[in-house]
């Protein structure tokens, strides 16, 4: 019995570290490649480790070209949709979990059907509406609908406010405090771990996107990174030639927030998570 525990857990290690190994390949050969030259990326066969590593790979992204500014867009776009999904989401989110009217489960449930709709049905409506308000090349139509909350987010601040009891709601209007007070000084300080978790899910999300970017914004000033890395490493004196070595060195920049901010949510994560799927 005792050989077949053995023989077995040998088995699953084995298939474990071998997973591994393949997810996490890609992220070792793009930081492998960001220390090569454009001549060593090219050549063949290629070679796991690059001959001598060129960390003025990442000196040179970071002074000759536009990293900074696309770095300080990117932080507009994300601070910009995270602060206005957590304020809209939440304030849509706390009568539909906490307050009975008419209709409740019809508004909840058409909140629950727009995430039904794909978003590139919704971009050529939304684009000629921006272009008539004169918002196109800006950060607005980005930004502006985050304060309009996004269903998502008002479903998991809705399953959250479920599970705080209903008993602190009546003993603070027992106290005298008003449906507003009632959810600025009680749910929001105990729904910590949800405001963090959509928190780190809406800064991955707009640190990532590409799409929204691609489609309103045309000048090069307002480029987040995600657009200005496709476009800016070019090899000098070829237009059409990209400098791969210089885009993987941003890449590997690139990752580095995202796994931070993920370190130090993920407890918080979990926790909003888990609780979003259950009722008081």
């Amino acid at each position: 019995m005792k050989t077949q525990n053995v023989t077995t857990k040998t088995i699953q290690y084995t298939i474990l570290i071998v997973v591994a190994i393949i997810m996490i390949f890609p992220i070792f050969w793009i930081f492998s490649n960001s220390l090569r030259t454009l001549a060593e990326i090219s050549a063949w066969p290629p070679r796991l480790l690059p001959e001598t590593p060129r960390w003025e790979n990442y000196v040179e992204v970071l002074r000759d070209s536009n990293a900074l500014l696309y770095f300080r867009n990117t932080v507009i776009l994300m601070v910009g949709n995270t602060v206005g999904t957590l304020i809209s989401s939440s304030i849509v989110a706390y009568p539909l979990a906490r307050m009975n009217f008419k209709g409740k489960s019809f508004i909840f449930a058409l909140i629950l059907a727009t995430m039904m709709v794909p978003t590139v049905t919704t971009i050529i409506p939304q684009f000629i509406i921006f272009n008539h308000l004169g918002w196109l090349n800006s950060f607005r139509p980005m930004i502006v609908p985050a304060f309009f909350a996004f269903p998502y987010n008002v479903f998991l601040f809705r399953q959250f406010f479920m599970t705080i009891p209903r008993s602190l709601d009546e003993a603070a209007m027992m106290d005298g405090c008003n449906r507003w007070q009632i959810f600025i000084r009680i749910i929001v300080p105990i729904a910590k771990p949800i405001f963090i978790t959509i928190t780190v899910l809406s800064c991955i999300f707009w640190w990532n996107e590409l799409f929204a970017p691609l489609i309103f914004i045309d000048s090069n000033y307002l480029r987040p990174l995600t657009l200005g890395v496709m476009q800016s490493f070019r090899v000098p004196g070829a237009t059409q030639l990209t400098a791969w070595n210089l885009q993987m060195t941003m890449s590997v920049l690139m990752a580095i927030p995202p796994m931070i901010l993920y370190m130090f949510g993920s407890k918080y994560l979990s926790e909003g998570i888990k609780t979003t799927g259950s009722k008081e």
